[in-house]
């Protein structure tokens, strides 16, 4: 346990470290390069933005934990030594699918990948972590089912990964969301292997932190007219969506023994974390789609977009929803010690489901109110 907390704390120094290093250097490459991502009537920032900072990610989190690894291996550390080889088939698996969804990042924000090719990659990687070993085939008495057949399992876990994946590129609409609710979702997992002791999760966990914490500062805080702003694309929003469906899925291959202290569903304590982008996406697609549109092209439809039209500011907004993905976890991780899995998790659809009933009403009472102002000056 000491030895995860140090090494994790460690983890997370190196990559705010490395992370400050290299993220100038991007903006600097992006400015001379005229990397842009270009303002138009769907996005909502404005100015010349480079697009490129999670190009950082990858490299920044594997050096990061790989030089740690190293180190503890040249100190003969016997733990790491016994965790590296009892999950080096997850590791390797993961870190292949991890350089294949970076490098189809890092494409589409300097060409542009179809979203058709993006799927059929995303499904590959999903099949390279169930290679790896990671695959759902406990649902924790979900709908009743605890141990299913890979045959079951297998399908579910591919539809799983690209699901995730895909929710946290769509929730990166405003400045530090994307960022923020992985950046937390990061602090659960990561605490949660230090309590089960799997150190080598943990380090993955924080430095994954680590390297959020530094590109938040650029996103949030940075000055577009100093040339201090940079966002994420799809290399940094894949790829962190990548990390977080391997540590959920390296949760749920842990028995509710192993979890002692949390006392908790495997399964919630690996999906909470994930809920409000999850839940969201959910919305969304089926809204587009009972609209008659395309459910894969982008709009304006996303929660932090309601917010925004009942007059809230993008830091606030910001703000608001990741709080509240603290709070939904905080409680979730709670509750399901005295609640049933079925029932929690319809507790969280109903709270969902009423929330942005009551953000589209506030929503709808706002446009009136603009409406009858502009019908009374007229």
């Amino acid at each position: 346990m000491t030895i995860g907390i140090f090494g994790s704390f460690i983890a997370m120094f190196l990559s705010i470290l490395f992370a400050g290093i290299l993220i100038p250097q991007i903006l600097l490459v992006s400015f001379r390069r005229k990397l842009f991502d270009e303002p138009d009537e769907r996005k909502i920032h404005r100015g010349t933005v480079p697009r490129l900072g999670g190009i950082a990610f990858t490299p920044v989190i594997c050096f990061s934990v790989s030089l740690l690894l190293g180190l503890a291996f040249l100190m003969g550390d016997k733990e790491i030594e016994y965790m590296m080889r009892a999950n080096a088939q997850a590791i390797s698996f993961g870190f292949c699918a991890l350089l294949m969804l970076y490098l189809t990042g890092m494409a589409d924000d300097l060409i542009g990948v179809r979203y058709r090719a993006k799927f059929v990659i995303q499904i590959f990687c999903s099949i390279l972590l169930i290679g790896g070993g990671l695959w759902i085939h406990d649902l924790h008495g979900v709908l009743g089912l605890h141990i299913i057949s890979p045959f079951l399992g297998i399908p579910l876990t591919i539809l799983v990964v690209v699901y995730v994946i895909n929710a946290i590129n769509l929730i990166d609409g405003i400045d530090g969301l994307a960022s923020g609710l992985s950046g937390a979702a990061f602090i659960i997992y990561g605490t949660a292997f230090l309590l089960i002791d799997k150190p080598v999760y943990a380090m993955i966990s924080f430095a994954a932190f680590g390297v959020l914490i530094q590109f938040f500062y650029y996103n949030v805080f940075g000055d577009p007219e100093k040339r201090k702003k940079i966002f994420m694309g799809d290399t940094g929003s894949l790829t962190i969506g990548l990390f977080l469906v391997f540590l959920a899925l390296a949760l749920l291959q842990y028995a509710p023994e192993s979890l002692p202290i949390f006392r908790t569903n495997p399964l919630i304590l690996a999906a909470s974390p994930l809920i409000i982008p999850c839940f969201d996406v959910v919305r969304v697609f089926f809204r587009r789609i009972r609209r008659h549109g395309n459910p894969f092209l982008p709009d304006k439809t996303h929660i932090h977009h309601k917010l925004l039209a009942i007059g809230i500011n993008q830091r606030l907004a910001m703000v608001f929803i990741v709080v509240s993905a603290v709070v939904f976890s905080t409680f979730n991780i709670f509750l399901s010690r005295y609640i049933e899995v079925n029932l929690l998790l319809l507790i969280d659809i109903a709270a969902w489901t009423l929330s942005n009933i009551w953000l589209t009403h506030r929503k709808k009472v706002r446009e009136s109110k603009e409406n009858n102002k502009c019908a009374n000056k007229s």
